[in-house]
C-alpha cells in the first residue's frame, strides 16, 4: 500500500535551544514540502575509460513556503524575531524531527510511529511580508548534522534516541 504524504511528518523545535523542547509539526499551510538531499557525487573517468563514482555525503535542505505568522505561536514568534532582528548563527539553531508514520488499522485509530530521525538544523527566514492572505515569513531549513535515529512520542512530542550500545 502506497503511503499518503501526511504520514511523513516534520517537526521543528520552536524553543530554539530552550530548556524544554517544543516540537511543532510543519504543514498546516504547505501544499508541498520536500527535503532536497543535494548529494555530493563526483564521477571520474580514468585513462582506461572506466568510470568511478565517489559519494561524499549530503547537504540536505528544505523550504517552508508559505509560512504564515500566527499570534501567540512559539514557532511564528521565533521566526519573526530572527527575521526582524536579522539574527544569525546560534540564534537560528534548533532541531528537526522527521517521523515516518503508519495509519491506524481503523479510521478512528491514531497513526503509529515507524521510525524517527532528529537532526540539528539552522532555520533562516527568506522574506517577510506577503500578499493579502496574511503576514508571511517563509524560511529555509538547512540540515546541520548530528542526525540520529530514535522514536517519537506523538502525544508528548518527545524524541528519544536509540541506544548506541556503548
Amino acid at each position: 500500500m502506497k503511503a499518503e504524504r501526511k504520514y511523513l511528518a516534520h517537526y521543528l523545535d520552536a524553543s530554539f535551544g530552550g530548556e524544554a523542547t517544543d516540537y511543532v509539526r510543519l504543514g498546516k499551510d504547505l501544499e508541498s514540502y520536500a527535503e532536497e538531499l543535494n548529494p555530493d557525487v563526483e564521477t571520474k573517468k580514468n585513462i582506461l575509460g572506466e568510470n568511478s563514482v565517489v559519494h561524499n555525503g549530503y547537504e540536505a535542505s528544505s523550504d517552508a513556503d508559505p509560512f504564515y505568522y500566527e499570534y501567540d505561536d512559539a514557532l511564528s514568534e521565533n521566526i519573526m524575531d530572527i527575521a526582524m532582528n536579522r539574527l544569525t548563527g546560534d540564534a537560528c539553531k534548533t532541531t528537526k524531527v522527521d517521523v515516518l508514520l503508519k495509519p491506524g488499522t481503523t479510521s478512528a485509530d491514531a497513526p503509529t510511529v515507524i521510525k524517527a530521525w532528529r537532526e540539528d538544523v539552522l532555520v533562516i527566514p527568506t522574506s517577510v511580508g506577503g500578499d493579502t492572505s496574511g503576514v508571511q515569513t517563509p524560511f529555509g531549513i538547512h540540515n546541520n548534522g548530528n542526525r540520529v535515529e530514535g522514536t517519537f512520542d506523538l502525544s508528548a512530542k518527545k524524541f528519544t534516541p536509540n541506544s548506541t550500545g556503548l
